[in-house]
């Protein structure tokens, strides 16, 4: 915003002042959403973008007076915390709204698992409403549906507001959104292709008249990915054997009681189970197994990239032969066993491991996203082998092929993270239009005596010097634990290294609490309550994890409950085929060998440690201290994906930290 500029102060604005970085980001918003464009925002935690973004947006909404096409707000996240903080600002949003304006209505869900009692996989079902007549439902219905648009409410109390009156909450929710404003959910509901076409319609939203806003922005391009990511070793053919046998056994046996000859899907039952077969037992499916099996051992790697095409082929050659289709081309006969396969319902054995359920299903999904991406350089197959089973995993390597038409299609858009950073690379790897799209980075406004962060110019992660490093990383570490009042966390690049680093390392007196590869999400939440009981009996805690991790990713501190961070070197992704392909895949993309490393591999290892270096400080009030232990992070190419805004300072020895950690809380 320039000086100029004048921001005329939004009636949805939540609180009675704003803060400058506030006010630029409300005046770019509505810049972009008038246009139907985006706005990227690089905003730090603490500034308000939350309170910015729904200011924006519902000004631009009511700006539109065609009823028909206003837009609704589509507020994404992935965090339940979040999803409070959205529903508390609306409520002061409607608070401070004149007597005779209209409120805002809001609806809060999640997945329909934590919504409802109980869902039956097999039929789809849930046991919300057993025994309430048809009658009773729809009043219940209706009385919660106008409760949930009275005031914007959280989504913990509809569910627990409809258990109590015997009331499906999901259903409920997902009909009361077509009368709201805003609809709050996660990223899937727009970005997953299933998802999206089954849940927009039913609940009367159209992306076309759908103002995206999506918090926590950084993981966009991953979550995108994730849904296009499917594995299955050779094991899930037989297992899928045994769910079709059992599917058709069913069906013969519902026949047999009704005393008739067949029953609708019997047929196509008794074809599938000699497809599965086929493919269970086929040699030539197993040979190519053990082919790509060999292929690996001999590259020296850990795993290969394979052709889609090939893998499909494989596949089809199988199927060939068998029943009446048997002469159809190969992707036709797998689209028709695909569409079997998803028709496939057996009674799930809750005791089984997640990887053990839906075989059916898993093998239908990454068949179908093979043939759909065929012909497509975005998509990259991997084989490798985990325990005794070979295996194969698909990986979206292009974000944008999902994420432009949504785009393109939306009534405009706000993306926006503390570690959107740089925005215009988010831009590019999500495909975002560039007509109409502002990308910007905004000042925290926070004192930056209040958080300095100290470069260690002595040690590195770096493979060739990292062992020379542990002594002086250890002393470095041991120096913030000794000087610093309060808790430390302390996050290194890999659970390896964290162990290598622990060795040894003296705590003074601070409580160890430890992060593991297998850690419940339960097991972090006890860990982190511990930290305020600890804090309330006196007692400091120093929390190791690692950075991309558990403890370093997507946790509010809140309470100024960490007073020191310590982070260990650049956690750059190991190599790998699918490291390869996404490197060899932006540099056809974007032109540029040096901008496709940045993209793939330099950008996201320090976005990973500016995620992690960002927990300590939640408000304006919050001290803290930051150690980063990496000297690569004071070279151009390495300090230019750092934002402008962070003040950083250089400290060449444990020692000198020591006295830069003992002045800072002294001065506190």
């Amino acid at each position: 915003m320039t000086a100029d500029q004048e921001v005329v102060p939004s009636q949805f604005f939540a609180h009675e002042s704003m803060r400058t970085s506030q006010q630029e980001m409300i005046a770019d918003g509505i810049e972009a959403l008038s246009e139907k464009g985006s706005l990227l925002a690089a905003a730090p935690t603490g500034i308000g973008k939350t309170a910015a973004a729904l200011a924006s947006a519902l000004e631009v909404v009511n700006s539109v007076h065609d009823f028909l096409h206003k837009p609704k707000i589509l507020f994404m996240t992935g965090r339940q915390s979040q999803h409070k903080i959205v529903v508390e600002t609306v409520r002061q949003i409607n608070s401070n709204l004149p007597r005779e304006a209209p409120r805002v209505k809001l609806v809060d869900i999640i997945g329909r698992e934590g919504m409802c009692e109980s869902v039956d996989k097999s039929t789809g079902k849930c046991s919300c409403e057993e025994d309430i007549v048809e009658e009773s439902r729809k009043d219940r219905r209706s009385d919660l549906r106008d409760k949930i648009l009275e005031e914007p409410r959280h989504v913990g109390w509809s569910v627990k507001f409809s258990r109590q009156k015997k009331i499906c909450a999901w259903a409920t929710a997902r009909s009361a959104v077509k009368y709201a404003d805003i609809l709050v959910c996660d990223y899937n509901h727009v970005f997953i292709e299933g998802i999206r076409e089954s849940s927009l319609p039913a609940m009367g939203v159209e992306l076309e008249d759908s103002i995206l806003i999506v918090d926590e922005a950084h993981n966009l391009p991953d979550r995108i990915r994730k849904g296009l990511e499917r594995r299955i070793t050779y094991k899930v053919f037989r297992r899928a054997l045994s769910d079709v046998q059992e599917y058709r056994g069913n069906l013969e046996k519902t026949a047999k009681q009704l005393d008739i000859e067949s029953v609708h899907g019997l047929s196509d039952a008794i074809m599938l189970e000699k497809q599965i077969k086929a493919l269970s037992s086929d040699g030539s499916l197993r040979s190519w197994f053990d082919g790509k099996q060999t292929e690996t051992e001999a590259s020296n790697r850990d795993d290969l990239r394979i052709e889609t095409g090939e893998f499909l082929d494989i596949v089809a050659g199988v199927l060939q032969g068998i029943g009446e289709d048997g002469d159809s081309e190969g992707e036709s006969l797998i689209k028709r066993m695909n569409s079997a396969l998803l028709s496939v319902k057996i009674e799930e054995d809750e005791s089984l491991d997640e990887d053990e359920e839906n075989d059916c299903i898993r093998l239908a999904e990454i068949l179908q996203i093979c043939i759909g991406y065929r012909n497509s350089p975005a998509l990259a197959l991997v084989f490798d082998r985990i325990g005794d089973e070979n295996r194969i995993t698909s990986h979206l390597l292009d974000p944008g092929v999902i994420g432009r038409p949504i785009f393109e299609k939306s009534a405009g858009s706000i993306l926006m993270s503390g570690t959107l950073f740089p925005p215009d690379m988010y831009s590019d790897i999500l495909g975002i239009p560039n007509g109409n799209t502002i990308c910007k980075e905004y000042e925290s406004g926070f004192p930056p005596e209040n958080r300095p962060v100290l470069i260690a110019s002595d040690v590195t992660s770096k493979y060739t010097e990292r062992e020379a490093s542990y002594g002086s990383i250890r002393s470095h570490i041991q120096s913030v634990l000794e000087k610093t009042n309060g808790n430390v966390a302390v996050f290194a690049p890999s659970y390896a290294m964290l162990d290598r680093i622990r060795e040894g390392i003296y705590t003074f007196g601070k409580l160890e609490k430890v992060e593991s590869r297998r850690m419940s999400k339960n097991e972090i939440e006890r860990d982190i309550a511990s930290l305020y009981e600890m804090r309330a009996m006196g007692r400091e805690t120093v929390l190791f994890g690692v950075l991309r991790g558990k403890l370093s990713e997507g946790i509010d501190y809140s309470g100024n409950i960490l007073n020191a961070v310590v982070c260990v070197g650049l956690p750059f992704p190991p190599p790998s085929a699918r490291q390869d392909a996404l490197l060899e895949y932006y540099t056809r993309r974007f032109g540029s060998r040096s901008k496709a490393w940045k993209y793939a591999n330099l950008q996201p290892a320090v976005n990973s440690v500016l995620q992690a270096l960002g927990r300590p400080i939640r408000n304006a009030e919050d001290k803290a201290i930051v150690l980063l232990l990496e000297k690569r992070l004071l070279e151009n190419r390495i300090s230019d994906c750092m934002p402008k805004s962070m003040h950083t300072h250089q400290t060449t020895s444990p020692s000198r930290t020591s006295k830069w950690v003992e002045r800072f809380f002294e001065m506190s």
